[in-house]
């Protein structure tokens, strides 16, 4: 697969709400939880830098929120779409968001990976996009987690991780430090 350009991805963030990361954050699964909101929250941050649009979801927000507010911070002009399917492809006005961006590469974080991520990525990918999926900024509790990867890879689905993909957005020695060391995005979720 060659590597993913960012001008030609769009980021989904798909139901990045407290219902769907709050009771792990207090359980068992609480840092692999904190983690994927961490590194979802600086990749988002990073495609603003890199004007990488965005295409924010919410599952039932009455039930579990609204979207994590430093994500919803980044992209103020682009309100998250109230999503009643489970895969965003099953959502009328969430597939023209995306397909009006003009970009054929989907690049999706969120929760949970083994139902919205799992059924977005794979009806994306039925709808002739190239998909990817950023396997440490997705979260499902337990087990869930990797079975949601595994069915994913098993549909064509490409995984990446957060620090690959930046530098692959990124490309160069001085974009990267230019962009991946901007202030503006905060502190790295790992060593650059």
């Amino acid at each position: 697969m060659p590597l993913v350009d960012h001008d030609d991805s769009v980021l989904v963030v798909i139901d990045a709400q407290e219902g769907f990361f709050g009771d792990a954050l207090q359980s068992g699964d609480g840092e692999q939880a904190r983690q994927a909101l961490t590194r979802m929250t600086w990749l988002v941050k990073v495609a603003r830098r890199l004007e990488v649009p965005a295409v924010i979801t919410e599952e039932d927000p009455a039930g579990n929120g609204a979207t994590f507010a430093p994500i919803a911070a980044v992209f103020p002009e682009e309100p998250a779409i109230v999503k009643p399917t489970f895969a965003v492809s099953g959502t009328p006005p969430i597939v023209e968001r995306i397909e009006r961006t003009g970009r054929t590469t989907a690049v999706l974080v969120g929760f949970e990976t083994d139902v919205c991520v799992a059924q977005s990525a794979i009806g994306l990918r039925e709808r002739g996009m190239r998909v990817v999926v950023v396997e440490d900024a997705v979260f499902s509790p337990g087990e869930m987690h990797r079975r949601g990867l595994e069915r994913m890879v098993a549909e064509g689905v490409e995984l990446n991780h957060c620090k690959g993909l930046a530098y692959e957005w990124t490309r160069t020695l001085e974009r990267s430090r230019s962009v991946l060391r901007d202030p503006d995005l905060g502190e790295p979720p790992f060593w650059l």
